[in-house]
């Protein structure tokens, strides 16, 4: 016992090991469980192959989540559905048993002075007359219905993080008198408007959302003023290099705070590419210690290694824009694949060290890829999209800390997470055209299970051998499996301290 605490306080030392094809170890009816542990003891020493071993002392990340947003009246299309519909959709984002789990939800600030077309509109939409006169809000208890989205994601499945992005400020803050089409916010660096300067007026704005929200008992945790700022949109958008952020977040900071709101996170700046947000960062150190998270998007550039910062670095928005709808999980290595999205969440949060992960759309109608859910004829149709992030959430939950491993497998990626709780999650990608026997050994453990998602299922458990602190199963070709290691004893683990690589 003693051992077996002095391991646990240590950490977990975690083996993987590729076991001979075509063995599988499975207790019959009526056997002893003295059989089934022997059987699962002799599997052991037939293994065979690489040994893939996690290291619970060399730490990386703490991920923070995977999510999705309902922005751009996507939420209203939600809505729409009969009731019991309704519930389907909200199970697929965010139930941990029926659906994928996610855990960040993004919400878009609106700009616009009406909600044609899928405007999001703007909680004072009128011009006050000026940037030192009362701002005239007009909130209407919904918010392009994403204010219901959140009280579900919040109340019922226990969502702790709503990060609140705007994609502009409303147009009579900006150069252009638009909240379309680009333009900036009058005031920052290089953008003068007769009107005045209206950045202090846009941060008041910001918390005044945030206010909002509190009084429906939902708390919004982080915060962003732009959308893509080096792109000009015929919808919402707004122009901002990093100078001109930086200006406006030294505002916004102390306008947090004098709110009482000093622990809403700011995040900056959510650039088109991964690339492009990275070259923003020097341009930000004049107020890096007032940033909470930085953001990127995946369209001009994808996740691929850590960019140069001390702050939590989430990818928020990627998706399969063009692609028309597909639900299949593999056919071709398609862009709207769910073995395709499984391999570039995996990208990201091994190859860039990304805390994060958002997919564009959860639920919409239309053709395209863009989102994770189709909704038509009043149904609520998943993609394995969804349980592409769902095999990742489901499993690695917040706070989970990334760890190393040591070793490969042909064909087969691994990473591994220690959840808060103190179970191991170890995540398999098989690529390979066969299935891949693998062991998962944690010295301590108590006892383990696997689900699986591939063209046939969706986060379906599946059986796994267990003896010795072994789990032994397969992990099929073209599919992803997600491991559970549970500890023996829980109590008194050192929790781990993740270092962020890239500083």
């Amino acid at each position: 016992m003693v051992h077996l605490l002095t391991t646990l306080l240590l950490g977990w030392s975690v083996a993987v090991d590729a076991a001979r094809p075509g063995f599988h170890p499975r207790r019959q009816p009526g056997t002893h469980p003295r059989s089934s542990h022997n059987a699962a003891r002799a599997l052991q020493h037939r293994q065979s192959g690489t040994t893939i071993t996690v290291d619970l002392s060399k730490t990386y990340q703490t991920i923070d989540g995977f999510g999705t947003s309902q922005a751009f009246q996507r939420a209203v299309q939600m809505s729409k559905l009969p009731e019991a519909e309704q519930r389907h959709a909200l199970d697929l984002l965010f139930s941990t048993t029926n659906g994928a789990g996610l855990t960040i939800l993004r919400n878009g600030i609106g700009s616009s002075p009406d909600m044609s077309s899928d405007h999001m509109v703007s909680i004072a939409p009128k011009n006050p007359g000026g940037p030192t006169k009362d701002p005239i809000y007009a909130w209407d208890g919904s918010d392009n219905k994403q204010l219901w989205v959140s009280q579900e994601a919040v109340n019922t499945y226990g969502v702790k993080t709503i990060y609140a992005d705007a994609w502009s400020a409303p147009g009579y803050m900006k150069t252009n008198g638009n909240d379309a089409n680009g333009g900036s916010l009058c005031g920052v660096t290089g953008a003068k408007c007769s009107s005045g300067d209206w950045r202090q007026a846009y941060a008041d704005y910001l918390v005044r959302y945030i206010q909002f929200y509190k009084e429906s008992n939902v708390t919004i945790t982080h915060l962003g003023f732009l959308n893509e700022p080096e792109l000009t949109t015929s919808y919402a958008s707004m122009r901002s290099s990093a100078q001109q952020a930086a200006d406006f977040i030294k505002l916004l900071h102390p306008t947090l705070q004098k709110a009482n709101l000093g622990s809403v996170a700011i995040a900056c700046c959510d650039a088109e590419g991964w690339s492009s947000q990275a070259a923003m960062l020097s341009g930000l150190k004049p107020v890096d210690d007032l940033l909470g998270i930085i953001t990127a998007h995946s369209y001009t550039s994808s996740p691929s290694s850590p960019m140069n910062s001390k702050h939590p670095v989430w990818q928020t928005e990627a998706a399969d824009l063009q692609g028309a709808w597909t639900s299949a999980w593999y056919a071709s290595g398609g862009a709207g694949e769910g073995w395709t999205w499984a391999n570039n969440v995996y990208t990201a949060l091994v190859g860039a060290n990304a805390s994060a992960y958002l997919y564009w759309v959860g639920a919409q109608a239309g053709n395209t890829n863009s989102h994770m859910i189709h909704l038509a004829n009043g149904k609520a149709e998943p993609s394995k999209r969804l349980w592409a992030l769902g095999q990742w959430s489901r499993f690695v939950r917040p706070g989970a800390v990334r760890v190393a491993t040591a070793g490969s497998t042909s064909g087969v990626k691994t990473a591994a997470f220690r959840n808060v709780d103190g179970s191991v999650a170890v995540v398999f990608l098989n690529s390979g055209g066969a299935e891949a026997k693998v062991g998962v050994k944690v010295t301590g453990a108590g006892s383990a299970k696997a689900w699986v998602t591939d063209n046939k299922r969706a986060v379906e458990e599946i059986a796994t051998a267990f003896a010795d602190g072994m789990a032994s199963l397969g992990v099929p070709s073209r599919a992803m499996v997600s491991v559970l290691v549970y500890p023996a004893v829980v109590q008194n683990l050192r929790p781990l301290r993740a270092v962020r690589k890239g500083v």
